[in-house]
């Protein structure tokens, strides 16, 4: 009897200290996270609180950083270095005199520099293309009068004076500034020699041009008709070479018109 006793504080003694371990044991949180107060309010509205970088670390993935680099490389390349160039013809630059002494030349600061040289450099300052000066064999007379003379048989001649200056690497170009003076109501042989050497095919051609009242007298239809693959603006910058000296202005306008 007295053991008996004994067995039945022993097993009632087991059950209560299985019953106390189970009051104590706690239920796992749903969803392997925290209780319902510890949900964040971005669950709560049904809005996702994984950040920009697709985790919720806080912390930029190696995926995350190499695509962040790439997308950094893109933009360097579409805002990288310029893809113009600004290229002109001056008799001032191909005269049988100095610069100075020639006759298509104007004075913009204080600096005599040949008219289209001088409306070319308005053209790069805002740009940041590169300039390039189409050089003759051909010593262009610096006196007006025998200039026009000469430019004359050129044109009777169609001849096509010989270029001693040559662009380097001209595929690297997207978009190519000419400019030009009107002679006898076209443009110096010296062009036709320029646009026979250089296919622009695929790129974009925009005319500037110094006249003394026949403007650009259908030489815009003429690189058309040259560079027939090439996109040629038709809204090109003419300027009288009266008025070369004050242009900046208007060549900012102009410039900003064509998304410069």
């Amino acid at each position: 009897m007295e053991n008996r006793k004994k067995l039945g504080a022993i097993l009632i003694g087991v059950v209560l200290a299985l019953q106390t371990a189970g009051c104590g044991k706690t239920e796992p949180p749903v969803n392997g996270g925290s209780t319902q107060n510890d949900i964040p309010a971005s669950e709560e509205t049904g809005q996702s609180s994984v950040g920009a970088q697709g985790n919720t670390s806080g912390k930029i993935s190696d995926e995350d950083l190499q695509q962040s680099e790439m997308t950094d490389a893109e933009n360097t390349e579409n805002t990288g270095e310029s893809k113009v160039l600004v290229a002109y013809f001056t008799a001032g630059e191909n005269s049988d005199v100095d610069v100075v002494s020639s006759a298509s030349v104007t004075t913009v600061d204080g600096e005599a520099k040949g008219r289209l040289r001088a409306v070319a450099d308005m053209i790069q300052a805002q740009t940041g293309g590169t300039l390039f000066s189409i050089q003759t064999s051909v010593d262009y007379p610096g006196d007006g009068g025998a200039l026009i003379d000469y430019a004359a048989e050129e044109q009777e001649e169609d001849a096509r004076p010989e270029l001693t200056s040559h662009i380097e690497n001209p595929d690297d170009y997207d978009v190519i500034f000419v400019g030009y003076p009107t002679w006898w109501y076209d443009m110096p042989q010296a062009l036709y020699s320029f646009f026979d050497e250089y296919d622009f095919s695929g790129k974009t051609i925009i005319p500037f041009n110094v006249h003394n009242g026949s403007r650009f007298s259908g030489t815009i239809e003429t690189i058309q008709d040259l560079e027939p693959d090439a996109e040629v603006i038709t809204d090109g910058f003419t300027v009288s070479e009266r008025d070369v000296a004050g242009a900046a202005g208007d060549v900012a306008d102009w410039l900003g018109g064509l998304g410069y």
